[in-house]
Order: structure tokens, then sequence, then C-alpha cells
């Protein structure tokens, strides 16, 4: 890819407009389809930027063109809108000087874009930082909030800003964003109520429909059907790109980011969707007994779900609706309203509430990015506003905004001048006088406070008596009728009483743009914006949460009888207000243009382009920085650039860039007036100078690089054949090598066969000779061992003889041996039978005697038996004829009675052996065994629990007893529903944890307490601004709590516990605690107290019950909650519980979102 370095170089058409010749409307036209059909977006005038909308995406906004124009001259690079605001960035950073960049254009021009792709180039060349990238995302995430609710889809735009927007970014000393400041101007309310054909209502009300869940919109009582609204348009109701289910949930999550909590963000919702169904309000006339008709609601439904949503009274709002009173003085009189006036009260509630809930997210944002009050601060604004708008039919709307785009154009030549004539004053060079169109009589014939436009109109509206839009016009016609940029066809003035072109109920203005016709119908209404004092009283009384902000004037107790300022008014004391905070900043101008109404790419229309570049004023605009020189540059790039077109400069000039370009501008023989020389520019005067030093330049370019690449073959050349010599020496060297390496080889194998000959010789004849000595020494050792051999025989002979004589001897002495012991063991073996034949005959006499014995015992036992169970049967007969007369009447009764109470002995007598043990929480207890005793199983259970009970409470002391009644207020007030309370179970309530009156550390505290303490522990109070806890000593009284300094032991905070009111904890496993005290009293200068503890729930309890017991103090209150509000000093601040992965050991973390939110993370394992 080639990389431009300069804006001259590669241009397509010319870059800047400054530089076109000839210049010309026709020229300046068709430059701009030349660039935009090369998708050459973007065009410079001078430091003003020309944006074309190329409606489809372009590869010029990626990371990589950020990195390309950060740091870089503004006319270094192609021309670009980064270049605009990496300058305006670095005049604020390095130079301090406050910016402020315009974007102008008419609707799908592309001017929120342009915004936005300035204040992401911004956030991506600034510093970073974990509080500068939140700071950033904040003010990048409040864009899609107020689109949202300030857009909307029209012919000419899907996404048109309905609303001006002015927004400062202030920045530190480094450049790095602080925070901001958003103004708004101008909501195009009229929209909420009616939209013309093909265009929608503003974007939230199909988001919402379409992105919010059904249980949302159930409690909404919104349906997702568009077509039951009468405020939102049916034949556009789907736009094709657009996907409002994403662009809402994209929207939740940028307020959530912005810093809305979530009853804020819901409370928002509310409005929104009373507004639609205010919409659905329908009324019917009733005729009365006067003869005059009075509107009724005709269906009451959406009046009833739309006070719901409000909290306000069905009647109360019914009758606003239905009667107006008006105060005069001491007086009131009521009318009735007729249903015209009654659908006209509707619209302007309705147009009332919204614009008013936008003016109020407009101010909600900016408290959360709004930057600390500290040293002063760097601003940079960027104004992106409706541009001059000319329709079919003009009116009240197009008028002021029209005056608007007077105002921006009459500073834009303005300061265009005072910043040329400041540089050519700067540079030295002489300033001659620009003749241009000052359109100030133009702004002047709106504005004057005594013979304008504006002030007309509100003296119409406020003058007694009938008042109407034709009273109006003939106002203007007698006192306007002689000036120059005002038309009508009823004036004084003869010459437009033949122009049919103008209708007798409209006026025409000649702006600087163009001749606009304006419609007077509507102009004194829409002026007075008025809404029924009863409607705003109704609307005070509500107890939506955002009401009584938003309706002030509602307020029964501050009746202003002075009428409200005008729309018009407002409008131009907001624009004054603008004005004067553009003329403190350096201006950066962007001039958007749409290439067609199709919105579609690639299409250019020169009758629609033609009509944005005259109400731009941007052929104006070049003309005036051509008055004086065209073009201007600093020495240094210029001796750079052109240095090559004279031979004295060229290649390196040595002494100062000033001379340089004179010296080259003498050799170029460039005619003195055509440039000029300043402090630290050269300015040439007109373009076709530059051109012929740029067309010098290419020739001398061209010829460079032929010299160039002359030089580089031949030097290519000569290294080859070097190369070649080289490698040719280093071939034969290692040839030469190679060939002494073989010789070498050679001779060494020859000497090494001579060697090894002559050396095998000597081996072998030396073999020999030992060979020779061996056999005579092998020859003497064997007639040596045959000889020593004999010797061994013969002696081996004569011990082997001795040895068999010895043995005999023994042989026969074992064998007498032998024969003496078996003759002793066959005679004792004898005597041993003897033994055992006595032995075996007396046992077997013993025996039989005792079976004799046994079969008598045995017939002596059966006789017994015999005797038993024949009197036994004997007895039972006798028994059964003595009752047998009885057994015949009640035998089942008495055998059942007999039954029971033989099963009821064996029932208790079970029951005493299986009887649990005497602890009160053993539930267990004997199984039942038969399912008749089930009652008296159960009662018997109960009883033996009650006598358990008694038993185990007469053994509890006083100190026991407060324990146990302690623990069993903690399960009252914590079961179920704080995580932490079943860890807290089997720990006992120690309440002194730092037995303070035996401790010396805390002696002289313990001696500043007048009363016993009742709990004493160690705590963390946490710090709202970064979350972070300080160790505390908490102790408790029965009148008041104390926190004391860990180390030194100081009291740092008294509360009395009447002054308490509630305490908030959340539902999970964690230590936060937040003491709330009662507004206006003396402990709550400072605000509430956020506390951590380990003994969370011993505190709590023992905090309930010295204020239950206390006599002068209310029941105080424990507030379960993972969301609840902390007052701070002015501040209330919400402390969100969330469930978050283990970090740090598993522990709970506290940590600042924003200014108003405190968010806690809790392990899900803790």
């Amino acid at each position: 890819m080639e990389v431009k370095t300069s804006l001259l170089d590669n241009m397509i058409g010319v870059g800047d407009m400054v530089l076109l010749e000839p210049l010309s409307e026709d020229s300046f036209i068709a430059n701009l389809r030349n660039r935009f059909d090369h998708n050459e977006i973007y065009t410079y005038i001078g430091s003003v930027v020309i944006s074309m909308n190329p409606y489809r995406s372009l590869p010029i906004f990626t990371p990589e063109k950020v990195e390309e124009y950060r740091n870089r001259n503004f006319y270094e690079l192609s021309p670009h809108i980064y270049a605009l605001a990496d300058e305006a960035y670095r005049s604020l950073r390095d130079q301090d000087k406050d910016q402020c960049i315009l974007i102008t254009g008419e609707s799908g021009a592309g001017k929120t874009e342009a915004s936005k792709l300035v204040m992401s180039y911004v956030a991506a060349v600034c510093g970073k930082g974990q509080e500068v990238n939140k700071v950033k995302e904040q003010l990048l995430q409040s864009n899609p909030v107020l689109e949202a609710f300030g857009n909307a889809k029209t012919v000419r735009n899907d996404n048109s800003s309905r609303f001006g927007k002015y927004m400062d970014i202030e920045f530190d000393f480094k450049g790095d964003p602080l925070g901001g400041v958003i103004s708004n101007y101008l909501l195009e309310k009229s929209r909420v109520v009616k939209q013309p054909r093909g265009e929608r209502n503003f974007h939230i009300f199909y988001q919402l429909l379409s992105g919010a869940s059904d249980d949302t919109l159930k409690k909404l009582k919104l349906d997702r059907d568009f077509s039951k609204y009468n405020y939102l348009s049916l034949d556009s109701a789907a736009v094709n790109g657009l996907d409002d289910a994403a662009n809402f949930r994209t929207v939740r999550n940028a307020m959530q980011i912005v810093g809305f909590m979530e009853d804020e963000v819901q409370s928002v919702l509310e409005l929104v969707a009373a507004v639609l169904k205010l919409g659905n309000i329908e009324f019917k006339p009733e005729s009365r007994c006067n003869g005059n008709d009075e509107s009724r609601i005709r269906d009451k439904n959406d009046l009833k779900e739309m006070c719901e949503l409000l909290g306000t009274e069905q009647t109360v709002l019914e009758r606003a609706f239905s009667y107006r009173t008006v105060e005069a003085k001491q007086e009131k009189v009521c009318t009735t309203l007729n249903v015209a006036q009654a659908y006209y009260a509707r619209d302007a509630l309705a147009k009332n509430l919204y614009s008013r809930l936008f003016s109020w997210l407009v101010t909600r944002i900016n408290e959360s990015i709004k930057a600390a009050p500290k040293s002063r601060h760097k601003v940079m604004g960027v104004l992106d506003i409706y541009g001059f708008e000319i329709f079919e039919e003009n009116s009240f709307e197009q008028f002021i905004i029209n005056y608007c785009n007077e105002k921006l154009q009459q500073i834009f030549i303005e300061l265009t001048l005072r910043e040329e004539q400041e540089e050519y004053v700067r540079e030295g060079i002489e300033w001659t006088n620009i003749e241009y169109f000052n359109n100030a009589i133009i702004c002047d014939l709106i504005e004057n406070h005594q013979n304008g436009i504006l002030a007309m109109l509100d003296e119409e509206c406020l003058r007694p008596g009938t008042v109407t839009d034709e009273t109006f016009l003939d106002k203007l016609n007698t006192i306007c009728a002689e000036h120059l940029h005002f038309e009508s066809r009823l004036s004084k003035s003869s010459k437009f009483l033949t122009d049919h072109s103008l209708p007798h109920n409209c006026f025409r203005i000649q702006h600087y743009a163009g001749k606009v016709l304006y419609r007077a119908e509507g102009f004194v209404d829409k002026n007075n914006d008025l809404l029924y004092r009863d409607l705003s009283q109704a609307m005070y009384k509500a107890n939506h949460s955002l009401m009584k902000q938003l309706f002030p004037e509602g307020n029964p107790a501050k009746v202003n009888l002075k009428r409200p300022p005008t729309a018009g008014f407002q409008f131009r004391h907001s624009v004054g207000t603008l004005m004067r905070n553009l003329q403190t900043k350096n201006p950066n101008y962007i001039r958007c243009i749409k290439p067609n109404d199709k919105k579609a790419s690639h299409i250019f229309t020169d009758s629609l382009v033609c009509h944005q570049v005259r109400y731009l004023g941007l052929m104006e605009n070049v003309r005036v920085r051509r008055a004086g020189y065209a073009f201007r540059q600093a020495y240094e790039p210029c001796l750079e650039r052109y240095k090559m077109l004279c031979k004295r400069t060229w290649p390196h000039w040595r002494g100062p860039a000033r001379e340089g370009v004179e010296v080259l501008m003498a050799d170029l023989t460039v005619p003195a007036e055509e440039f000029s020389f300043g402090r630290s520019k050269v300015f040439i005067r007109n373009p076709r100078t530059l051109f012929f030093l740029e067309e010098r330049r290419r020739q001398c370019l061209q010829d460079l690089a032929t010299l160039i690449q002359k030089i580089y073959r031949g030097w290519k050349c000569r290294s080859h054949f070097l190369l070649l010599k080289k490698s040719q020496i280093v071939v034969a060297a290692w040839y030469r090598r190679y060939a002494q390496q073989n010789k070498y080889k050679r001779i060494k194998s020859a000497t090494t066969v001579v060697q090894s000959y002559t050396r095998g010789w000597q081996a072998r004849k030396l073999l020999r000779e030992l060979k020779y000595q061996k056999r005579c020494e092998e020859a003497v050792t064997t007639i040596s061992a045959y000889w020593h051999g004999t010797q061994a025989r013969m002696e081996l002979r004569r011990l082997k003889q001795e040895a068999r004589n010895i043995h005999a001897v023994t042989v026969i002495w074992a064998y007498w041996q032998g024969t003496k012991a078996r003759r002793e063991l066959r005679q004792l073996k004898e005597e041993a039978r003897n033994k055992h034949a006595v032995s075996v005959i007396w046992a077997g006499w013993q025996g039989t005697k005792a079976r004799r014995e046994l079969r008598r015992l045995k017939e002596e036992a059966r006789r017994k038996h015999a005797v038993a169970v024949i009197w036994a049967y004997w007895k039972g007969l006798k028994v059964r004829r003595e009752y047998r007369k009885f057994f015949r009447a009640n035998a089942g009764k008495k055998i059942y009675n007999f039954t029971i109470q033989r099963i009821m002995q064996k029932y208790f007598l079970g029951l005493k052996s299986t009887m649990p043990s005497m602890s009160p929480i053993d539930k267990s207890w004997p199984v039942k065994p038969y399912l008749f005793l089930d009652g008296v199983h159960s009662e018997l259970r109960r009883i033996f629990h009650l006598w358990r009970c008694k038993k185990y409470r007469s053994e509890f002391t006083e100190e026991k007893k407060a324990v146990f009644e302690e623990k069993l207020e903690a399960s009252e007030i914590f079961k179920d529903k704080k995580a932490l309370y079943a860890s807290s179970v089997s720990q006992p309530f120690m309440g002194d944890y730092l037995e303070i009156s035996k401790n010396p550390k805390y002696q002289k505290l313990n001696s500043a307490m007048d009363e016993k303490v009742l709990l004493a522990d160690v705590v963390n109070k946490i710090n709202r601004a970064n979350g972070k806890g300080t160790a505390r000593i908490f102790l408790l009284t029965k009148n008041s709590v104390v926190l004391a300094d860990q180390k030194t032991g100081q009291v740092k905070a008294s509360v009395p516990l009447p002054d308490l009111t509630s305490v908030s904890v959340s539902t999970q496993s964690d230590g936060f605690f937040a003491l709330k005290l009662k507004e206006g009293s003396a402990s709550a200068i400072k605000g509430d107290f956020l506390l951590s503890s380990e003994h969370l729930i011993e505190i709590i309890t023992k905090l309930h019950r010295t204020g239950a017991t206390a006599a002068d103090s209310e029941q105080l209150n424990i507030d379960i909650s993972d969301e609840f509000l902390v007052q701070f000093k002015h501040d209330k601040v919400c402390v969100k519980f969330i469930q978050g992965a283990p970090k740090n050991g598993n522990s709970v973390s506290c940590k600042r979102k924003n200014n108003r939110l405190l968010e806690v993370s809790v392990p899900s394992t803790v």
C-alpha cells in the first residue's frame, strides 16, 4: 500500500479547495464528484473539513488509520476527519487552547457519525488507565442513550438527530479526559404526537416494544403490537438495517455504564409507557344545560393504566382534561374544555412530558460524567446541530433552526477572518480588508429586541385580546415591510403584490443560503408552548419519583401567575449562550454534505450537492481564504519538498531554512508578487504558482528516479562481478587444498605399508625365539610334575591303608552299641503295653457304669413330665367345666381385654428399654409397634419432649438464658433471609471480644464509657471514595453506639440509639451492614455508616434487642436486600451486592463504580 507523505502527493482532484483552479461553483462540484467517485469523502477548505456521506462502510477508520494520523501535521497526509481531530487535540494538550468542533449539515449528511468519529479518535489517542478508560467509556456510551431518546427515522435519514447537542469534554494537564457536560437544544417534541408520512416517532418507543422482555412489558402495561398506539406511525414502523430489539439491549447496557440506577431506568421506561398510553386517550362531546359542549373521556381503561404508571389519582387527571382553571390576581375562573381543546391539552401534556424527560436524562448523564471540581480544566467542545432546512412547508421549527444557522454562519465568517488576520499579523504579512457578505443584517431582522421577528412574536403572544397567526403576520407586514431581506404579499411594498409564488398567509426571508418561505400558521401556538396549570398540578401530585422534578411549577405552594418564557425566547437565550461559549474557544469546522436523497452509495446528485454548498457558504469560505494568499507552508517542509529544484539547495542545505527557500525561489525565477516571506512560513498567492512548483518537482523526481536507477544498476553489476571474482579465488584455493590433501594421504599410506612389513618380520623372529624358550621351560616342568605325582600317590596309598584299619574298629563298636540299645528298647515297650491294658479296662468299666445311671435318670424325668402333663390337662378340663357357662356369655370381650392388657404391658416395658436421650435436640423416638397406638405414641412423645425440655431449662443460669434468647431473636431476624446466618448458629455470642475492661491498651477508652459495654469488637468502616476499609472499635451500650480508633482508642463518633432508624444488610454471606441515621439529627451530619464485621449476626441482634428495650427509642428496622441506599453527606450512594468469582483468597471486595454506586463482590464459595 502506498503511503502518502503530503497532501499534494498522488492527489485525486484537489485535496484543498483553496488550491482549486479555476474557482467556480461548477469546478467546485466537479472536484467533489471526482473525489467521491474514488472513495475520497474528505476535502479541505484550508482548515475546514468537507465530509461527504458515503452511505456505506469504508476501510479508513481502522486503528491503523488512527496511528497513521496521530501526531502528524494537518497537511502532511491526505484529507481526513482524523487530521482535524488530531490537530484540535494537540492544540488543546500542548498549547493549552480550548477547542470547539462545529459539525453542521442537513439531516442525513452524517453529522452524528462525524461527532462519534471525533470522540472515538480522541478516546483512542489520549492516555490510558483504569479511571481514564472508565471516563472515556462513559462519554462514548452517552451517545446511544441520547440517540434512542432524541433520534428518529425521517425520509432523509434513518437515524436523524431531532435535537441539537453540544458536549464540552474536559481534560487535565496531561490531556486525559476527566468528564464532560452536555447541552441540548430544541428537541423536536412535536414529533411525539404527530409524524410526517414515511417517518417514525423517536427510536425509544419502538425499541421498548421490540426489545423489552414480556415481564417488563407486563409491568409497564404495554403490548408489542405497534398498531395499538395512536402516537406510533405504522407505515414506517420497521426500518431496514435497524434492529430495535438489539438496540434496546444496547441502550440498557449504556445506561448502566453511564451510571443509571435500576430504579431510575425503570422510572424512565414508565414515563415512556405513559406517553404511549396518553396517546390512546380519546374524547367525546357531551352537551351541557347551557348549550356548551363539554369533553368526556371515551374509554377510561388507558387513562387508568396511565395513572397507575404515574402514581396519580384518575379523577384528578380526568378533571384536568375536562376543565381549565384561570387565575388572575385573587380570582379563579373554571371553564370547561371542548373536544378540540381536550385533544390540544392531551398532546401538550405528551410533548411536555417527553421533552422534560429528555432534559432530565441529559442532566442525569451530566451528573455521572461531570469532572471533579479541581483546578482549571482544558475543554474541547463538539457541536452537533441541525443544518439549514428548506422544506416544501416550513414552520416555526425551521425558522428557529435557520436562525441558529445564521448565527453559526456569522461566527464562522468572523472567526475565519480573525484567524486569517491573526496569522498574517503573526507572520508579519500586510493585511488587506476582504469584502464578504455580512449576514448580521439577517440576524438583526430575527433577533432584534425591539423590531425583530422573535420579539414581535413574543409581544403578540403576551398581548391581551384575540391573538392569531394572522395578527402576527399583519404586525410583520407593518414593521418589516421595508427590510431588504423580508418579503410578504400583504406588506406595504408593492413589488410583491403580484408574486403568486408567495401565498397570503406566508412570509419569506432571504437567508445567506437562499430564500425560505415560512407558513405563519402555528407560529403563535408553538411559541407559546402552553401547558394548562391544571395538568401541571396533576402531574406534580403524582407519586412517581420523577414527576416533582419534571413539573416543579405544579407545586401549589409555589404558584406563579407569571407566564412562562416562550419557546422563541428560550431558544434565543440558548443560542446567545452558545455563541458566547464558542467565541472563547478555537474553532474547528466539519461541513457535512449528503450526496443524494436515496440514502444509496455511489450516487452523486449535482443539484442536491450544489444546494448544500450554497447554503453552507462553502464558496464564500473559499473566496475568503483565497482573498490573500492561497497557500502557506513552514520553511522546513517547503525546503525539504522542493530543494531538488535548485542545485544550490540539493542535496543538502547547510544554512537556515528561510534562506534556502529564498535561494530556491530566486533560482526558479518566480515573480516576487506571487509569494511573500513570513516569520516562519512562505506564502504563495496564486495556486498556479504552487502547481508550477509541483510540476517542476514531478519532472525532477522523474530525472532523479532515472539517475537513481542508473546508479543502482551499475552498483548491482559491479557487486555481481566482484562477487564472481571472489568466488573464483575461493574455488581455486579450495581445489589446491584438496589436491595436496590427496597427495599427502597417498604418501602416508605407502609409508604405513613399509612400516607394517618391517614390524611383521621383527615380530615373527622374536616369536620363534620365545616359543623355543617356552618349550624348554615346559619340558622341565613336566618332568618335575611326574616325579612329584609319583611321590604323592605313594603317600596316599599309605594313608588310605591306615584309614581303613581305623574305620573297621569303629564299625564293630557301633554294631555292638546298637544291639545293646535295641534289647533295652524291647524291654521298655513290653512294660508300657502292660500298663495301657490296665487303663483301657478301667475306662471301659467306668463308661458302662455312667451309661446305666444316665438311663435311670432319663426314665425318672419322663415319668415326672408325664405326671405334670396329665395334671395340667386335668386342671384345664376342670377350669373349662367350671367357667364354661361364663365363656359362652362374654368370652370375646374378656379375651380382648386380656390381650390388650398384655400388649400394653409389653409396649410400656419395651418403651422403657428404648427411651431416647435427655437432649432436647434429640429427635429420635422408638418405632410404634401397632397402628392402633398411633395417637398414644405421638402424645407420649410430646409429653416426654416437654418434660425433657423442662428438665433442661431448670438447669439454665440467667446468663445462659440471655444467650439463648439472643440466639432465638437472631433466628427470627435472619433465618432463611441471610446466607451468613447458618454459619453463625454454632458460634456463641461472646459480646466483649476485646476484653475492654481487662486489656490495659483500652483502659482510657473503658474509663470514657459511662455505661456497661454490651459488645466490643473491631469492625471496618468503608470509605465511599475507593471502597476500602479502615479498622474501628465498635462499642454498644444500652443507650448509644460508639466508634473509636483502633490504635489510639480515641472516640471518632458516638450515636445515640434513638438516632438510629434502620440497619441494612444483604442476603448473601458477607459481613457488610449500614447504620442509617435519622435525618436532621446531630449524628447525621456526616451521613450514614457503612461497616463490615465478622460478627455481623451478633452485632445486629444486640442492636435490635437494645433498641427494643430502650424506653425512648422506636423499634429498629432491619432491611435485608442486595441493593440499598446509603446517605454520604449530601449524596445518596447505592450499595449493590453481586455474586463474583473467588479472588484474593475468597475475600469480599468493595469497589467504587461511579459517583452513585458502590459494588460489593461476594465470592460464591464464601
